[in-house]
């Protein structure tokens, strides 16, 4: 290294360590006045308001992670991971309604979603890498043809999932007296499904194969890895998880139609402000976005909507690779 580069490496150092100073005030002090304000005034709303943007996030990163294992790990850009997750919804309400079990239409929503997933990376994704325009307008495509016929399955009418009875009703909580206690296991389920993919991504062989083929296929390939079968089975995992996440969250809140525009674009604004391909950048993400839009709702319901896509633009225009990706 340069002395020249060397002698300013410091000085830009202690500049981007003041700079994020900077910004953690002008941030931070604004929230900290806020939530002493809110909780001042009405503290069982700002608990519940809590309480439901986070219980929100672990929805939305249950659904994001599958996303950002496709789209931000794997580059391709799959349009169609909401009708995945609508998809998923329906076949498990189906499934639930005919037996009864609840867990069987977990596993029914996560399977069909997977095959579906696997379907497309083996016909249609391996012969387009690196192809994002074409990516684009297919799957596009494809989830105004799959909403469409899920339309006129299922009409216009909502449906919902019953949960357990073990894990119906509601548990104690502080100040708000009780919350429903299937969103508390939901919450839990995202922090499982979060630990357990960055262990599966960073620990173990096939994540690091995962990570390999991404940087450079060619050399991946070369040293005898069936580098097609690897990112067939993460694309089958990724469109999984969304179909899990559509039978949790119709047991949450709803299945209708819509829902797949409304994961989609969820899931692309969590995987843009957390950072692309990073699991730990998609909890934040979806942590961020899930309390924008609660907190929005509950104290200022006309502009709610756009605290979520002040996030996105803060983050696009100081950080753009995420707040917790890689520079490429």
């Amino acid at each position: 290294m340069p002395p020249s580069v060397t002698e300013n490496f410091p000085g830009r150092v202690r500049g981007r360590v003041s700079i994020g100073w900077v910004w953690g005030a002008v941030i931070g002090v604004p929230l900290l006045l806020f939530c002493a304000w809110a909780l001042s005034d009405n503290a069982k709303l700002f608990v519940r308001t809590l309480f439901n943007g986070v219980t929100l996030a672990a929805l939305y990163f249950v659904v994001a992670s599958g996303f950002t294992l496709v789209f931000g790990l794997m580059r391709n850009v799959n349009l169609a991971h909401g009708s995945l997750y609508l998809g998923g919804a329906y076949l498990g309400w189906m499934v639930g309604d005919a037996s009864g079990s609840w867990l069987l239409a977990v596993v029914t929503g996560f399977l069909a979603a997977g095959v579906v997933g696997l379907v497309l990376q083996v016909s249609v994704f391996r012969f387009m890498p690196g192809q994002d325009l074409r990516q684009t307008m297919f799957t596009i495509g494809l989830s105004i043809v799959l909403a469409d016929i899920m339309l006129w399955s299922f009409g216009g009418e909502i449906y919902q999932f019953d949960p357990p009875e073990a894990i119906f009703g509601r548990t104690p909580m502080p100040f708000i007296k009780a919350y429903p206690t299937y969103r508390l296991v939901m919450l839990a389920t995202a922090i499982v499904i979060g630990i357990a993919l960055w262990v599966f991504l960073n620990r173990t062989r096939v994540g690091m194969m995962i990570r390999a083929g991404v940087d450079d296929r060619a050399m991946l390939a070369a040293s005898g890895v069936n580098v097609q079968r690897v990112f067939a089975i993460t694309f089958a995992i990724g469109a999984g998880l969304a179909g899990f996440g559509g039978v949790v969250g119709g047991t949450a809140l709803s299945i209708a139609p819509g829902e797949d525009t409304r994961y989609l674009l969820a899931s692309l604004m969590v995987t843009i402000v957390g950072g692309m391909g990073s699991i730990p950048g998609a909890a934040l993400g979806a942590l961020l976005v899930g309390l924008a839009e609660q907190f929005g709702l509950a104290y200022a319901p006309t502009y709610g909507v756009v605290f979520t896509f002040l996030i996105m633009v803060l983050v696009l225009a100081f950080r753009p690779q995420g707040i917790l990706g890689r520079k490429t």
